[in-house]
C-alpha cells in the first residue's frame, strides 16, 4: 500500500469504527488526470447499500478537508465482494470454513496452486484441506490469495 492510501486508511478506519463496519483494504487507481479511490468495507452479515452510501457521506468530506489526493478523483465505497482477496491474517481467521484460492511465491509441498476449505489460521500461517489432505501455508509465501465463489 502506497503512502495516500496508508494516509487514507487512517482516516477511514476511524470513520468505519464509528459506523459499525470493519475496513477491509484502501486501492488508489488511476493516474494523471483522474484518479479512484476505492474504499472496501465489511461487517457480519455483510454490508448493504446503506452502509456504504454511509461510509462515503462520512469519509468524502474529510479526504477533501485532509486533501490527500492530488487532483480530482471519484471516491467508491464497497463491500470486497464474495471473491475476496485475503491478505491479513485476520482475514483468513475470519473465512475458516470457506473455499480458498491461494498461488505462493515458492512450493509447498511440491506446488504453487491450491484451491481448499480454509480450516485453521494462526498469526503465521494457515491450514487448507485439499481432496483430504491437510497443506499448512506461511504467510510469508501467499502472492495471492482470494475466496472461490460457491454455487
Amino acid at each position: 500500500m502506497g503512502r495516500i492510501e496508508e494516509r487514507v486508511a487512517g482516516l477511514a478506519e476511524e470513520i468505519a469504527g464509528a459506523l459499525g463496519v470493519s475496513l477491509e483494504g484502501v486501492e488508489l487507481a488511476g493516474s494523471g488526470r483522474r484518479h479512484i479511490l476505492r474504499v472496501y468495507i465489511d461487517k457480519e452479515g455483510g454490508v448493504t447499500i446503506r452502509d456504504c452510501e454511509l461510509m462515503s457521506r462520512e469519509l468524502g468530506p474529510v479526504l477533501d478537508v485532509e486533501d490527500l489526493i492530488p487532483g480530482p478523483y471519484t471516491l467508491e465505497v464497497s463491500s470486497p465482494g464474495l471473491d475476496r482477496p485475503l491478505k491479513k491474517p485476520n482475514d483468513f481467521k475470519r473465512q475458516i470454513g470457506k473455499l480458498a484460492r491461494v498461488v505462493t511465491s515458492g512450493p509447498v509441498e511440491g506446488q504453487t496452486f491450491f484451491i481448499g476449505r480454509l480450516l485453521e489460521a494462526a498469526d503465521d500461517s494457515f491450514m487448507l484441506r485439499i481432496e483430504g489432505r491437510d497443506v499448512k501455508i506461511p504467510y510469508e509465501l501467499v502472492k495471492k490469495a482470494r475466496l472461490e465463489v460457491e454455487i
